[in-house]
């Protein structure tokens, strides 16, 4: 299940269908790393029963095109190429019985590289993102913009190019954020949940992490009061996802109510790609709504093409710019 959400705007349709972008995502397909390569990147299958082998793309709902990322790196810390370096340089000076210089040192440390690389613990991390074509948006399971950003690098150099860009809210997230907690209300079919970070915007390491709290309690309002705003809130949506929305518009902790998963726990279907499929499918339109949501809280704009229609489908041509 995704377990965060990082947002970017497609700026144009997204003209590939599941095919397509399949046969796109196929030429820069994820494989290990070599003895002396430090990190590599490419696309794996999305359900972990498939790893290796199986489609790169799902499409979940009709609406979302589910893939992944994996990047895998080779664990040698500096730390150990430090140590054999500094053993090697001792015994040259012992046994030659002279100083070893800037260049020689950094010649010794290459090589002692070339030694350990190939006998490096290697340590793999997966990345899943869809693209929601209907409503402009390539959403990222990343808790930090860098993971993020290094997926949508991927995709772009994958695809030649991908116009996407962060959300840009005409107005500044931690106002609203702030105020609801103020006025102990989310907007319409939001309820605020009981966890919350509030940061004085006069000094970065003035911060206060609430977890199980009242947020309409005279804690949280005293910290109002002193100028502190709210920088990351818990909501629950519909009685359907809990998550934690931050002053940039990214989701974390992503949570179906309970109950929604039931039919699916309940199904006979023990095939594991069937079932990730439909777990993610619900995961997928609930968190659509939500975003739809927070876009016309937002001002985030429409998707790419015609203002509030949806994109074109990949065989239509794209209309004239």
């Amino acid at each position: 299940m995704l377990k965060n959400a990082r947002l970017f705007r497609l700026q144009e349709p997204f003209a590939l269908d599941a095919a397509a972008l399949e046969e796109q995502l196929a030429s820069r397909r994820f494989r290990p790393c070599g003895p002396l390569e430090t990190v590599t990147l490419g696309w794996t299958a999305p359900c972990p029963a498939q790893d290796g082998d199986g489609a790169l793309v799902h499409t979940l709902g009709g609406r979302a095109l589910l893939i992944c990322a994996r990047r895998q790196e080779r664990l040698l810390p500096a730390s150990v190429v430090a140590e054999v370096l500094d053993e090697r340089v001792a015994e040259i000076e012992a046994e030659e019985v002279r100083s070893v210089g800037r260049a020689e040192r950094r010649r010794l440390r290459e090589a002692i590289m070339t030694e350990l690389l190939p006998r490096a613990f290697t340590r793999s991390r997966r990345v899943l993102a869809y693209v929601d074509r209907s409503a402009g948006w390539l959403v990222v399971d990343a808790a930090s913009d860098k993971v993020a950003e290094e997926l949508v690098s991927l995709l772009r150099e994958t695809l030649g190019s991908l116009p996407a860009t962060p959300p840009r809210p005409d107005e500044v997230p931690t106002a609203r954020l702030t105020g609801w907690v103020a006025g102990g209300a989310g907007p319409d079919g939001f309820e605020l949940g009981d966890a919350c970070e509030l940061r004085d915007p006069q000094d970065s390491h003035s911060v206060v992490r609430c977890r199980g709290q009242d947020l309409a309690g005279e804690e949280i309002a005293a910290h109002l009061h002193a100028g502190k705003q709210v920088v990351q809130l818990a909501l629950a949506w519909a009685e359907r996802l809990d998550f934690v929305l931050t002053d940039d518009l990214a989701l974390k902790r992503l949570r179906l109510a309970d109950g929604l998963l039931d039919d699916v726990a309940d199904g006979d279907d023990e095939d594991p790609v069937v079932r990730f499929e439909a777990e993610l499918t619900i995961l997928v339109a609930a968190l659509g709504e939500v975003i739809e949501q927070l876009a016309a809280l937002f001002a985030l704009g429409h998707a790419a093409g015609t203002a509030g229609e949806p994109a074109p489908p990949a065989n239509e041509p794209r209309p004239p710019h």
